[in-house]
C-alpha cells in the first residue's frame, strides 16, 4: 500500500492548530445507494447554514473512476464555462451555539480502500477525534407516513442502545463507510454509524424527513445543534404532495395501507425504532433475516406494490397541465414516475439551528 500521508493536503493556515485537536467528527459518503438522497441533503444543509472552513482535501484522481461518475461540465454558447471537479473534504464546522466539530464529505472513492481509510485514521489520531459519528442511507419496505426508523452501530453501546436490537452475524454488500468503522474500532476509536431507513418507493427521490432524521441522530451522538429548520418545511411540502398523489388513486392508497398494517404489526406497540427485532424481542439470525429481506424484495409482490405505487403517482401527475419550465429538471428531482420533490433552489425556509433528541 502507498504512503496514507500523500493522500491528502492540509490546510497550511489551520495545520497544526491546537483548535483542531479533540473535536468530534461528523461523516457521510454520496454514491452508496444513498436512498433519499440523505448524505447529499445533510451535506447541503451543513454547507448552506453553518460556517465552516477547509481542513484537508483529499487527492480526488488517485480515489475516484471518473468512467464511471463523470463529472459535470457547464457549457455557454459557445464554450466551456465551468468544470465540477469531484471532491473529498474535511471541514471544520461550528454549530448552532458555536460548539466546533469536523465534517468528512464528498464521493465515497472508488479505489484504494485501504489507503483512504489509512489516511483518515491518521488524521483522527493526530487531530485526536474525541468521536466519529457516520451516516448513510437504504431503501426500506416501510410506508412514508410512519415514523423514519434507524439501525445503529458501533462501540458504544451508550449511543446505540434504545436505537436499534440488530445485533445478528451477516455478509451484507460494503461502503468505504463500513470500512472505515471497523478501522476505527480496531484502532480503539470511538465510532457510531447510523443507517436511516427510507421508503423504497421514495428511494431515487429527495426525501427530506429522512435527512432530518440523519442530522437528528448525528446532533445526538456527538451533541451538536444541527440545522433541521429548512428541511423540515422542505420536508413538510413533499409529504403534502405525497398525501395528495396518494389520495387521488384508490390503489395506490391501497398499497401504502398494506405497508402500514405490515409496520404496525411489526412494531406492535414498543417504542422500538429499529424494524428489524421480531415481536418477541428475539433477534433474527443472519440466515432468517437476510432471507426475510431478500425475499420480500425480490417477491412480485413488492414489485406490483411499487410499480402500483409509482404508476397511481405518475398518473396524478400527468393530469396536470404540463409547465414548459420543467423540462430542465433539478438533479435532485426524481424520475417521471415519482413524486416530485424541490430541489435546493426551490427549498422555502432559510434553515437554522434544529432541535436534536437526547442521546
Amino acid at each position: 500500500m502507498l504512503d496514507p500521508l500523500t493522500l491528502f493536503n492540509l490546510n497550511p493556515e489551520l495545520a497544526g492548530s491546537a483548535d483542531l485537536r479533540g473535536l468530534r467528527l461528523i461523516a457521510g459518503f454520496t454514491g452508496f445507494g444513498e436512498a433519499g438522497h440523505v448524505v447529499t441533503q445533510v451535506r447541503d444543509e451543513l454547507f448552506d447554514n453553518l460556517e465552516h472552513e477547509l481542513v484537508a482535501t483529499f487527492d480526488a484522481d488517485q480515489l475516484i473512476d471518473y468512467r464511471a461518475r463523470r463529472p459535470q461540465l457547464t457549457f455557454v454558447e459557445d464554450h466551456f464555462a465551468g468544470y465540477e471537479a469531484p471532491r473529498i473534504e474535511l471541514h471544520r464546522f461550528h454549530d448552532g451555539l458555536g460548539e466546533p466539530f469536523l465534517f468528512l464529505t464528498g464521493f465515497e472513492p472508488d479505489f484504494q480502500w485501504e489507503r483512504f481509510t489509512a489516511a483518515v485514521l491518521r488524521l483522527v489520531t493526530t487531530l485526536e477525534v474525541s468521536l466519529v459519528a457516520w451516516v448513510h442511507s437504504v431503501p426500506m419496505p416501510v410506508p412514508h407516513t410512519r415514523p423514519i426508523g434507524v439501525t445503529a452501530h458501533g462501540n458504544r453501546p451508550d449511543l446505540i442502545d434504545g436505537i436499534s436490537s440488530w445485533k445478528p452475524t451477516a455478509q451484507i454488500q460494503g461502503a468505504v463507510g463500513h470500512l472505515l468503522e471497523l478501522r476505527l474500532i480496531e484502532a480503539g476509536v470511538d465510532v457510531v454509524g447510523h443507517v436511516v431507513h427510507v421508503p423504497h418507493y421514495l428511494s431515487d427521490a429527495e426525501f427530506p424527513p429522512a435527512a432530518v432524521a440523519a442530522l437528528e441522530y448525528l446532533g445526538a451522538a456527538a451533541n451538536l445543534m444541527l440545522p433541521t429548520d429548512r428541511l423540515r418545511e422542505a420536508g413538510r411540502e413533499v409529504e403534502k404532495q405525497i398525501a395528495e398523489q396518494v389520495e387521488g388513486s384508490a390503489e395506490v392508497r391501497g398499497v401504502v395501507a398494506t405497508l402500514e398494517s405490515r409496520y404496525d404489526e411489526f412494531t406492535g406497540s414498543t417504542s422500538r425504532r429499529s424494524l428489524l427485532v421480531k415481536d418477541n424481542d428475539e433477534l433474527p439470525d443472519a440466515e432468517e433475516l437476510g432471507a426475510a429481506v431478500e425475499a420480500y424484495l425480490a417477491s412480485p409482490q413488492a414489485e406490483e406494490e411499487t410499480e402500483a405505487l409509482l404508476e397511481g403517482m405518475g398518473n396524478q401527475d400527468s393530469a396536470e397541465e404540463p409547465d414548459p419550465q420543467q423540462e430542465t429538471k433539478d438533479e435532485d428531482t426524481v424520475e417521471p414516475n415519482g413524486p416530485t420533490v424541490p430541489g435546493r433552489d426551490d427549498e422555502p425556509g432559510t434553515g437554522g439551528a434544529g432541535r436534536t433528541p437526547a442521546a
